[in-house]
């Protein structure tokens, strides 16, 4: 368990690291592309399903599905805050939306297929609530020597703080704090604190888009698990992910 552990310390950072290069080179919506990737999540619900086995891994699985409501009610409280408050009062706001909300969803039992439904709407309706914003100017000065470090490092405390927090946990609250927006809050707080509220809108619209390749992946391992078993469920999972983010970009690029 602790190579998984170890892969999550590394992979999280790095896709942090990555997805703020990404945002430099090719804008701030791409980078919320990248960070919506089920790289922290997945994991987490890895551990869980090793540990606690497959019909708890499932439960968990539908309830991140869930909480993917949560997830959107983060990303509104944080780009309307964004506009008036300073980073981290912005970013307090955010994770108090996301605990209460995830906290409320964790109570409720339901199947797969609607979670699904919820997510989806739960997205829809933020990414109708956040209109784009109005071009962000360039960068006129660099980030700082030690921005990338402090990225990374930021990302790989907060992964420690919630799979510590995950631990003990039943299958609905560890499921409902899986989604939290750890490589998210990191990429959006330094986006917002250097660069203006603007790109961070940019930012989390393109996270807004790009969540449709997490909420596959949670929903093929909450219907996979058990029958074809912990592997297969995830390997497809993560599978469907990736083809649907694939699918995402190309629509951008495309400008559909």
């Amino acid at each position: 368990m602790s190579d998984v552990l170890l892969a999550k310390l590394l992979l999280g950072p790095g896709l942090v690291v990555a997805a703020s290069l990404a945002g430099r080179r090719w804008g701030s919506a791409l980078a919320g592309v990248l960070v919506s990737v089920p790289i922290v999540l997945g994991p987490i619900l890895l551990i869980v399903t090793i540990e606690q086995g497959e019909a708890f891994g499932a439960d968990a699985a539908t309830s991140s599905l869930l909480a993917m409501l949560a997830l959107a009610v983060f990303t509104v409280v944080f780009e309307r805050a964004g506009r008036t408050l300073r980073w981290e009062l912005t970013t307090l706001a955010g994770w108090a939306a996301f605990v209460v909300i995830a906290l409320l969803v964790s109570r409720a039992e339901t199947a797969p297929v609607v979670a699904l439904v919820v997510a989806i709407c739960a997205f829809a309706a933020a990414i109708a609530v956040t209109p784009p914003p109005p071009a962000p100017g360039e960068r006129t000065t660099p980030p700082p020597w030690w921005d990338l470090p402090a990225r990374a490092l930021a990302t790989a405390v907060l992964i420690l703080a919630l799979t510590g927090a995950a631990d003990g946990l039943g299958p609905e609250l560890a499921g409902a704090l899986a989604p939290f927006p750890v490589a998210t809050t990191v990429v959006a707080a330094f986006v917002l604190a250097q660069d203006g509220s603007a790109p961070a809108t940019d930012m989390l619209r393109g996270f807004m888009r790009g969540i449709y390749g997490t909420i596959a992946f949670c929903f093929l391992t909450a219907v996979l698990i058990e029958p074809l078993g912990t592997a297969a469920a995830f390997a497809i999972g993560f599978a469907g992910s990736i083809a649907v983010a694939a699918a995402l970009l190309a629509v951008r690029r495309s400008g559909a």
